[in-house]
C-alpha cells in the first residue's frame, strides 16, 4: 500500500515498516504540512513523527537484542554449569534469568500500554486506545483544575507585570512604530472588509432615525437666541443688504423693466418708465440706508422678528411643529439620501489614505500616543497596577466563565481522534524513552537475579 506526500513522492505505508504491524490505517501519514484544501488531521502523521517512529523502531531493536542475548546468555551458562565448568556458571546463570524475567515484564507492561501484548485479550492492556476518551476527560480536567483556575491565571499575572513590561516596550520608537503600522494594517483590512452598501445603508438608517427622534426646533431656537443676542446675525444681514445694493446697481435696467412691465396696459410708457425709475431709488436708497446705518428701523425690525422666532421655536406648539414636519419633509429627500449615504464613502477614503500615509496626522497621533502611553505606563505604578488589573480581571472572567467550553474543547478533540491512530502517534513521541525502560529492566533484572542468588548460595552455603 501507498501513500502520497506533500511533496508529491510516493512513500512505503508506516504501518508496513513498524515493528508493532497495525493496519493500514496509518497510511495517513503525511508530510510536516496539511496541503491546500485538505482537513487538518491532529493525528496523522508527519515527517516528523515518521523520524521519530525510525528512532523508536531502533531502540525496540536494541531492547530486544538486549532480551536475547541475556537469553543466550542463560542457555550457555546452564550448559556450562551442567558441564561442571564450576560455581561461576551459576551465578552467569541467576543474572542472565533475572534479566529475561525482568525484560518480557517491561517489554509487557510498555506493550500494553499501546496494544494487547501477542493480541491476548489480557485485561488491563491497550489501555491508551481503550481509555482514550477517559484520559481526554482527565486531561480536560486537570487543565481546567491546575491552569485555568482563577486565582492561578491571576497569580500567574501578577508575577508577570504586564503592564510594566508592555510599557518598556511601547517606550520603544522602533516598537510604537511597528504597533501603528499594524494598526493601520488592519484599519484598512477592516475598511476594506466591510461592503460599502451596507454600511452606507446602516449608516443612512441610523442618522434618519436619531433626527427623527431628536426633536430641532427647541434647540434652533435656543442658538438662533444666543446668536442674536451676541449680534452674530449682524455680518450676515451686513453681507446680503451690501450684495442686494451691489446687486441693484448692476441690474438697474432690469428692475425697471420689471415694475414697468407690471403696470396696467392702458396707462402711457413713459408714465410706466417714471414709476420704474421712481421704484428703483426709492428701493436702492432704501437698501443704502440699511447697509450704511447700523441702527437702521428696518434692521431693529428685523432683530425683533429674530429674537420673537427663536422665542416660538422654543416655546410655541405650532411653530415647533411646522418645523418638525419641514425636517422630515427634507430627510425623506432622496437627494438628502444620497448625501448621508455618500458621506461613508468620503470617510472611508480619507480614513484609509491617512492609513496608508506614514506622514499622515492619523499614524503620527497614533505613534505620539502609543509612546506617551509606553512611557506613563513604563513610570507609573498606579497605572501598571491599574493595567494589571484590569488584565487580571479579564482572564479571570474568562476562565470562569468560559473554562468548561476550554476544556470540553480538549475532551471532545482528543474523543475525535480514532484510537489506534492515537495511540501510535503517541508511542511514536515517547516510545523511545519507554524502550529504555525495558533495556533498564533487562540490566536491572540480571543485578538483582545475581544479588539473589549470591545471597541465597551464601545463606545456603
Amino acid at each position: 500500500m501507498e501513500r502520497t506526500t506533500t511533496d508529491g513522492k510516493n512513500a512505503e505505508d508506516s504501518g508496513n515498516a513498524g515493528s508493532g504491524g497495525g493496519s493500514g490505517g496509518e497510511g495517513r501519514t503525511a508530510g510536516s504540512r496539511t496541503p491546500a484544501g485538505a482537513v487538518f488531521d491532529p493525528v496523522a502523521f508527519t515527517a516528523a513523527d515518521e523520524e521519530k517512529r525510525r528512532g523508536v523502531r531502533r531502540m525496540k531493536a536494541i531492547a530486544t537484542g538486549a532480551l536475547l542475548l541475556a537469553a543466550l546468555v542463560f542457555a550457555l551458562a546452564t550448559w556450562a554449569e551442567r558441564s561442571g565448568a564450576g560455581a561461576w556458571a551459576g551465578y552467569v546463570a541467576a543474572a542472565a534469568e533475572a534479566g529475561m524475567v525482568g525484560a518480557l515484564a517491561d517489554w509487557f507492561a510498555v506493550t500494553a500500554l499501546f496494544k494487547r501484548p501477542m493480541g491476548l485479550p489480557i485485561p488491563h492492556t491497550a489501555i491508551i486506545p481503550n481509555k482514550k476518551d477517559q484520559l481526554g476527560r482527565s486531561l480536560g480536567d486537570f487543565v481546567g483544575d491546575n491552569f485555568l483556575a482563577e486565582e492561578v491565571v491571576r497569580r500567574r499575572l501578577r508575577s508577570v507585570g504586564i503592564g510594566g513590561r508592555l510599557g518598556a516596550w511601547l517606550a520603544r520608537p522602533a516598537n510604537a512604530d511597528r504597533v501603528t503600522a499594524e494598526l493601520s494594517a488592519a484599519l484598512r483590512g477592516a475598511l476594506a472588509v466591510l461592503r460599502d452598501n451596507d454600511v452606507q445603508a446602516v449608516v443612512g438608517e441610523a442618522i434618519t432615525r436619531r433626527a427623527h427622534a431628536q426633536e430641532i426646533a427647541p434647540g434652533l431656537g435656543r442658538m438662533l437666541a444666543r446668536i442674536v443676542a451676541d449680534g452674530g446675525h449682524a455680518r450676515v444681514v451686513d453681507l446680503v443688504v451690501s450684495r442686494a445694493h451691489d446687486w441693484l446697481v448692476w441690474h438697474s435696467d432690469s428692475v425697471m423693466e420689471a415694475v414697468a412691465g407690471g403696470a396696467p396696459g392702458w396707462t402711457p410708457r413713459f408714465v410706466d418708465r417714471k414709476v420704474g425709475e421712481r421704484v428703483y431709488r426709492e428701493l436702492l436708497r432704501f437698501v443704502s440706508e440699511m447697509r450704511d446705518m447700523p441702527d437702521h428701523p428696518a434692521r431693529e425690525a428685523l432683530d425683533r422678528f429674530l429674537r420673537d422666532f427663536a422665542a416660538d421655536l422654543q416655546s410655541d406648539e405650532e411653530t415647533r411643529a411646522r418645523v418638525e414636519r419641514l425636517k422630515s419633509e427634507i430627510l425623506d429627500r432622496d437627494e438628502v439620501q444620497e448625501l448621508i449615504a455618500s458621506a461613508w464613502s468620503a470617510v472611508r477614503a480619507m480614513v484609509v489614505a491617512a492609513a496608508e500615509d506614514e506622514r499622515s496626522q492619523l499614524r503620527l497621533r497614533a505613534r505620539a500616543s502609543l509612546l506617551s502611553l509606553g512611557a506613563r505606563l513604563s513610570g507609573d505604578g498606579g497605572l501598571q497596577g491599574k493595567v494589571d488589573g484590569w488584565i487580571e480581571g479579564a482572564a479571570g472572567h474568562v476562565v470562569t466563565t468560559y473554562r468548561h467550553e476550554i476544556t470540553s474543547l480538549i475532551t471532545e478533540t482528543v474523543e475525535s481522534w480514532d484510537a489506534e491512530h492515537t495511540s501510535r502517534k503517541i508511542e511514536a513521541h515517547i516510545g523511545r524513552d519507554l524502550q529504555f525502560i525495558r533495556i533498564n529492566g533487562t540490566v536491572v533484572g540480571a543485578l538483582a537475579g545475581l544479588a539473589i542468588h549470591t545471597v541465597a548460595h551464601a545463606l545456603g552455603g
